[in-house]
């Protein structure tokens, strides 16, 4: 199939065989055709994203939505439509409703669901504006990160391998699109009975150790009660473990970004700007987190409910605590395709109830971190594809274009999640209709604290320190058990233990091609996973 943009000339030119005197153009994200599509898609993926939450309590992944929607009309036979040909064009597509779905739903609708359930509905605006702007920064974030040492490009991030193996199926078909073919199918029918068939997929390209840890962890999560009799969750093991594997990923983060530092001067991981140093991004990220969380404390109000000690407390804890959730979200993310946004952000009110923040402030802490980390994870998924799409023909300054012009693909979807967000909110709430999640936030916080919640994540933080720091910080193995620990999804763990078991054996009884086609084959099935879940979630959302 030829690649044309619409503002992306020849065939030849999206190949990478233009002649080297003309370098390569890649897709506006506001060329007119393009800017249409990405605002009609992120209104839809904006619109069912807060449907599916609010009925359902999920949120789906949209990205092949879009992907697909691009596919469909380069092939209508008209010159206006012939743009949508170039798989950057698709690229863009798939990253505006990604964002604008995962926008909306879990970084906007979810965060101003808890005041308003907790019966103060004077702080759902100032609360909107918080985490909208929350939002955008932790897209920016990953933008700034993604491919440096802190954030690699050649991690898994699953997901994103799924979408860019689709669209390069649908555009050069052959071998390729019958394996993926086989994958969608089989990821498909088995969503349809039930089986997280997007666990088997990450199975089969994530990391084998991290995989192991995060195969025993969803395996412990489903089995502790019934075989051991011992509920997790009430000795707080899963928190425990988080807190501490996470304490230890921040540390082993900080002196990846000083050793950056320290090496400034060359290249890394196949960019030229890896060297942009983290460090000054998370720096600057930090800081915006930091004045959000002042405008939060004192545009709700909660700032009348503290002495000016706890007051300051309160707005360095917040911004510490948003800052640490996006990057334990995305580091679960880029591994697993699997993050525990819910979990951790429940983490954070936990150890902010045994601090002694008052309830109010608690509310207004539970939104804003849980609206970082759903963007920044959602926002490598789509770097990652794109990434995949660019680099076939190693030609660096393209992938890096590429990636500005999908941030402002991102940025224009999350710009109509707000606005979808923003006109929408009351009708929701008018008819009672508020992520079912909230209603754990707000549990949390009205039960205050308990005696022994404080024991018990010191106890069980040790063995999640210890773990995460004998991995070190390539396998990431606490925060990947914490993250198994974290999920209850049933049948999970033994889907994980499946494609471990397919990825070890294939390659012995089918050769050494089996290991390529596992990667397609996993990228189907984790893109039938979501089509099926998102298909079948719509359907039930309508009805209902």
């Amino acid at each position: 199939m030829s690649h044309h943009a619409d503002i992306a000339p020849s065939d030849e030119a999206t190949r990478g065989e233009r002649p080297a005197s003309l370098p390569r153009r890649h897709p506006r994200a506001l060329a007119p055709g393009n800017l249409i599509l990405t605002v009609v898609l992120s209104l839809f993926g904006a619109v069912v994203g807060m449907q599916l939450l609010a009925t359902l309590g999920i949120t789906p992944s949209t990205s092949l939505v879009g992907a697909l929607a691009a596919m469909t009309l380069a092939r209508i036979p008209l010159v206006a439509f012939r743009g949508y040909r170039s798989v950057h064009a698709q690229n863009l597509a798939q990253t505006s409703i990604s964002s604008a779905t995962f926008g909306a739903a879990n970084s906007l609708f979810l965060p101003i669901g808890i005041p308003y359930l907790f019966g103060l509905p004077d702080m759902v605006m100032p609360m909107l504006i918080g985490v909208a702007a929350a939002m955008l920064v932790d897209a920016w974030l990953l933008y700034r990160l993604f491919n440096t040492p802190a954030f690699p490009a050649d991690n898994p991030w699953p997901p994103g391998i799924a979408a860019a193996e689709a669209i390069k199926a649908g555009d050069t078909g052959g071998r390729r699109a019958k394996v993926l073919g086989a994958g969608l199918l089989a990821g498909a029918i088995g969503s349809a009975f039930a089986l997280p068939m997007s666990a088997f997929g990450v199975a089969l390209i994530g990391g084998l150790g991290a995989m192991i840890a995060f195969g025993v962890g969803l395996l412990i999560s489903s089995y502790a009660d019934t075989l051991a009799g011992v509920d997790i969750n009430a000795i707080h093991l899963p928190h425990g473990m988080m807190i501490g594997a996470g304490l230890v990923a921040l540390f082993q983060v900080g002196r990846v970004v000083l050793d950056g530092r320290a090496k400034s001067g060359g290249t890394a991981h196949g960019r030229p700007e890896a060297t942009r140093r983290p460090g000054r991004s998370m720096g600057i990220g930090g800081g915006a987190y930091l004045v959000i969380a002042l405008l939060l404390t004192f545009g709700t109000g909660i700032a009348t409910h503290m002495s000016p000690g706890m007051l300051i407390g309160f707005i360095l804890y917040a911004t510490a605590a948003a800052f640490v959730h996006e990057l334990l979200v995305g580091i679960a993310a880029m591994h697993a395709g699997w993050f525990p946004a819910f979990a951790i952000a429940l983490i954070t009110v936990l150890l902010g109830i045994l601090i002694g923040f008052p309830p109010e402030a608690l509310v207004v802490l539970a939104g804003f971190t849980a609206a970082t980390g759903p963007a920044f994870a959602d926002m490598g998924y789509d770097l990652k594809t794109g990434h995949l799409l660019r680099t076939e023909d190693g030609d660096p300054a393209f992938d890096i274009e590429g990636r500005r012009q999908q941030l402002i693909a991102a940025m224009i979807g999350f710009g109509v999640a707000v606005v979808v967000v923003l006109v929408s909110y009351r009708m929701f709430f008018d008819g009672g209709k508020v992520p079912p999640i909230d209603a754990a936030y707000v549990a949390a916080i009205k039960a205050g604290p308990s005696g022994g919640i404080a024991g018990d994540l010191a106890l069980w933080a040790i063995p999640g320190a210890l773990v995460q720091l004998l991995g070190g910080p390539r396998r990431q193995l606490g925060i990947l058990l914490a993250t198994g620990l974290l999920i209850t999804t049933p049948m999970a763990g033994w889907m994980v233990a499946a494609g471990l078991v397919c990825r070890v054996l294939a390659p012995r009884l089918f050769g050494g091609r089996a290991k390529e086609d596992l990667e397609v084959f996993a990228g189907g099935a984790i893109a039938g996973d979501a089509l099926w879940s998102f298909g079948h979630g719509a359907f039930d959302a309508l009805r209902k």
